[in-house]
C-alpha cells in the first residue's frame, strides 16, 4: 500500500510526539492513515506537503535510498529577489557545512495558488519575495532550507510538490489518498 498525504504545517513525520519536547505537537496519528504505514522519508515539522507512506519496506527504501535518486520538487517562497547568479548557483550546486550538493534544477516561478498557511508568513512591505521551483535528487536535512540560504534567498514557505512520480495535487492539507 502507497498513500499520498499533504502534511500540514507543524505536524511532526512521525506517529508518536517523543518525551520532554515541550507542549504536545500534532503527528501523523492526528489524521486517520491506515493501521500499519509509515513515512517513507520526511518532511520537516516546518515544512508542507507531499509525504508517502507505506507498509511495504522495499517500496520505502527505494523511495528513500540515496542511490535510487528520487527526484523531489519543492516550491519555495524566498525572502528577496532572485538574481540569475543565484539561480545558477543552484543550479550548479552549493557548498553546505557537511559538503557540496549536487547540481539541483531552480527557477523562478509565479506564485502558486496554495492554501493558505497558519499562522501565514509575515508580510514585509519593504522586502520583495519570490517563489522557486526547485528539484533535487538527494535528501539531506533541510537541504533546500540551507541551500536557499547560502545563496542569500532565506526561505519563507516550504511545500514539497512531488516525489518522482507521484504529486500532491488535488490534495488539502491533512489529506491523502491511495497512491
Amino acid at each position: 500500500m502507497l498513500i499520498a498525504f499533504n502534511k500540514p504545517f507543524k505536524v511532526l513525520c512521525q506517529f508518536t510526539d517523543g518525551p520532554g519536547q515541550g507542549p504536545a505537537r500534532r503527528t501523523l496519528a492526528d489524521f486517520g492513515l491506515p493501521a500499519g504505514v509509515y513515512p517513507a522519508g520526511r518532511l520537516d515539522f516546518d515544512s508542507e506537503g507531499l509525504l508517502l507512506l507505506t507498509d511495504d519496506g522495499a517500496l520505502a527504501h527505494r523511495l528513500t535510498d540515496p542511490r535510487h535518486k528520487q527526484r523531489k520538487t519543492y516550491w519555495v517562497q524566498v525572502e528577496g529577489a532572485p538574481q540569475a547568479g543565484q539561480l545558477a548557483a543552484l543550479r550548479k550546486g552549493v557548498v553546505l557545512a557537511d559538503g557540496p550538493t549536487r547540481p539541483a534544477a531552480a527557477r523562478l516561478i509565479p506564485e502558486p495558488v496554495l492554501w493558505p498557511r497558519h499562522p501565514p508568513v509575515r508580510f514585509r512591505k519593504a522586502v520583495p519575495d519570490a517563489w522557486l521551483e526547485i528539484t533535487l535528487r538527494e535528501g539531506r536535512n533541510r537541504q533546500v532550507r540551507r541551500m536557499t540560504a547560502a545563496v542569500g534567498l532565506p526561505t519563507l514557505r516550504l511545500v514539497r510538490v512531488a516525489i518522482g512520480a507521484w504529486h500532491l495535487a488535488g490534495l488539502q492539507p491533512g489529506q491523502w489518498r491511495a497512491a
